[in-house]
């Protein structure tokens, strides 16, 4: 019998703020479901975080948290981390673990907080807090839905890739269009919900990676019915949007009362 898939949620004292944990719990849950044993492993602040899990989720932290967590991993205890990180293990970082994979970090007192340079990014603390919906389109046409809360302004390098492009709300910076940073195996975006709750998709192609790289296929049987699909559709609408073609119902609806207004001229 396979070893159960180990999935680590890392520091969550510290990377916890905004119930992001979910995430973990999320991909464990949908996991189990189609018949793989899995389990969260919680790696609490200080301990050295291991190499050797299947997957790895950070979550959002404050600014004070989100310090102590980079100090932390930048040393010997983030070693596994890195390691693991390097080598292509799938993870998910939210919100402030977004920024603390980045270059630095310039935070509200105009501190500059050093990051892991796992990602090529930058972000700095300025103007009123993002927060609010978000719909974001993923450059194969899926949509992301969550809700944002973020003080930091996030630019991505030449050599980063979005996750997606924002629809609706903010994202990495409210003005370039950009949500998250891809990196391989590697998905960080500023999205609460948890993000894989209400992303079911994203969720699975984290699961889908994890049991590639361990030889565990087949493919993920569909989950019927899917409370994760049902959440993610019901956030769609609640947005205004189409989950199947991204397009704003209000909108589409209006032009379809004005062009019978027309007609009926």
């Amino acid at each position: 019998m396979a070893d159960p898939i180990r999935i680590g949620l890392v520091y969550p004292q510290l990377l916890g703020t905004y119930g992001d944990r979910g995430n973990a719990e999320v991909l464990a849950w949908r996991l189990r479901r189609r018949g793989h044993a899995a389990t969260v492993v919680e790696l609490p602040a200080p301990d050295p975080i291991p190499a050797g899990l299947d997957a790895y989720m950070l979550g959002g932290g404050e600014d004070l948290n989100q310090a102590v967590a980079v100090k932390l991993l930048l040393g010997r205890q983030g070693r596994g981390l890195r390691a693991a990180l390097a080598g292509g293990v799938p993870a998910l970082a939210v919100c402030g673990s977004l920024q603390l994979l980045g270059e630095t970090y310039l935070d509200a007192a105009g501190r500059r907080v050093p990051g892991l340079r796992v990602l090529d990014l930058e972000t700095v603390a300025s103007g009123p807090r993002c927060v609010g919906e978000v719909v974001a389109q993923m450059p194969d046409g899926t949509l992301l839905t969550g809700f944002e809360n973020h003080g930091g302004r996030t630019r991505l390098g030449s050599g980063a890739e979005p996750l997606a492009r924002v629809l609706h709300g903010h994202g990495n910076n409210g003005d370039d269009g950009t949500e998250g940073v891809r990196h391989g195996n590697l998905l960080a975006t500023y999205l609460h919900g948890p993000v894989l709750a209400r992303n079911p998709g994203l969720a699975d192609w984290i699961a889908t990676v994890l049991l590639e790289r361990r030889g565990d296929g087949p493919e993920l049987e569909p989950i019927d019915p899917d409370p994760g699909q049902l959440l993610h559709d019901a956030r769609l609408r609640a947005a205004g949007f189409d989950q199947l073609g991204g397009r704003r119902i209000r909108g589409r609806l209006r032009r379809r009362l004005e062009a019978r207004r027309r007609g009926a001229a």
